[in-house]
């Protein structure tokens, strides 16, 4: 493998990284970068490119884990605080929060594939998701705040922003920014919307990315795993960077400002597509 592929599996494992979590859609992300600048490099194959794509996300997964260890063992009951156990987030919410995407996105995996995954559905996502930002933000200056903390929410609360997560099944959306506006719009504070967000995704993306993984594990060629795992530990480092990043930042600037960066890039998009 050269310099140049070297160079390209670090730089998709960084729009990977940086994107995954913050509202501002992944998928969108990568799918413009092979549209627009990989679709013809002959290492970038398609086959190639699925699994690729499938191996980093599972390297952003991993970040997660890292930064919400204590939530996870917690949850999992590796660790237990019997004095505040009541009042701590639980692997059921998780569980019903999963649920509705995980259907859904099981059920239309196929037609998601097939017919949503161009540039001209990612410009849609992109603005579609900002509008439902705008508004999410805006309806929050007028409501109190029930849940600060993400300990704090109840199944309710879990179940709708696993409604909300379905929306970002269209690519585009963004998964985090349909799930974390859902929160903010069920009386949430955007940083226990985000924290949970982020824990939801785990289960979610590495159950779709393991099927996803096995049906296309016929690409995991000896030729392709060099550029597969510096894709992989790209991902990794720059999502520990842009989550504890973002996590530090949500609650100041909340979402209005990814919206407006969302229909610039939309804009951009179609500019220089069409």
């Amino acid at each position: 493998m050269g310099l140049w592929e070297v160079i390209v599996s670090m730089i998709l494992g960084l729009v990977e990284g940086l994107t995954e979590f913050a509202p501002v859609s992944s998928t969108g992300h990568m799918i413009i970068v092979d549209e627009l600048w990989l679709h013809s490099k002959e290492l970038y194959s398609l086959p190639v490119a699925n699994t690729f794509k499938i191996v980093i996300q599972l390297g952003s997964i991993l970040a997660v884990v890292v930064i919400f260890k204590d939530k996870f063992t917690q949850m999992l009951h590796l660790k237990t605080d019997h004095r505040q156990q009541r009042n701590k987030l639980r692997l059921s919410q998780v569980i019903v929060g999963i649920i509705p995407a995980g259907v859904l996105g099981f059920v239309f995996e196929d037609y998601i594939d097939t017919y949503l995954f161009s540039v001209k559905t990612v410009i849609f996502g992109l603005a579609a998701g900002a509008l439902l930002m705008v508004y999410a933000d805006s309806i929050q200056k007028n409501k109190i705040i029930t849940t600060l903390s993400v300990d704090q929410i109840s199944y309710k609360q879990a179940f709708g922003m696993g409604l909300f997560q379905c929306i970002g099944l269209w690519p585009g959306f963004s998964r985090s920014g349909s799930t974390i506006s859902g929160g903010v719009l069920l009386g949430m504070s955007h940083r226990a919307s985000s924290d949970f967000t982020f824990i939801m995704a785990v289960p979610i993306m590495l159950g779709a990315s393991s099927l996803s993984l096995i049906k296309n594990f016929q690409y995991f060629t000896v030729e392709a795993f060099p550029f597969i795992l510096i894709g992989f530990i790209s991902a990794f480092l720059f999502a520990l960077l842009s989550i504890r990043f973002f996590l530090k930042l949500i609650n100041r600037i909340k979402l209005v400002p990814f919206a407006i960066y969302r229909v610039l890039l939309a804009a951009v998009i179609y500019l220089l597509y069409f």
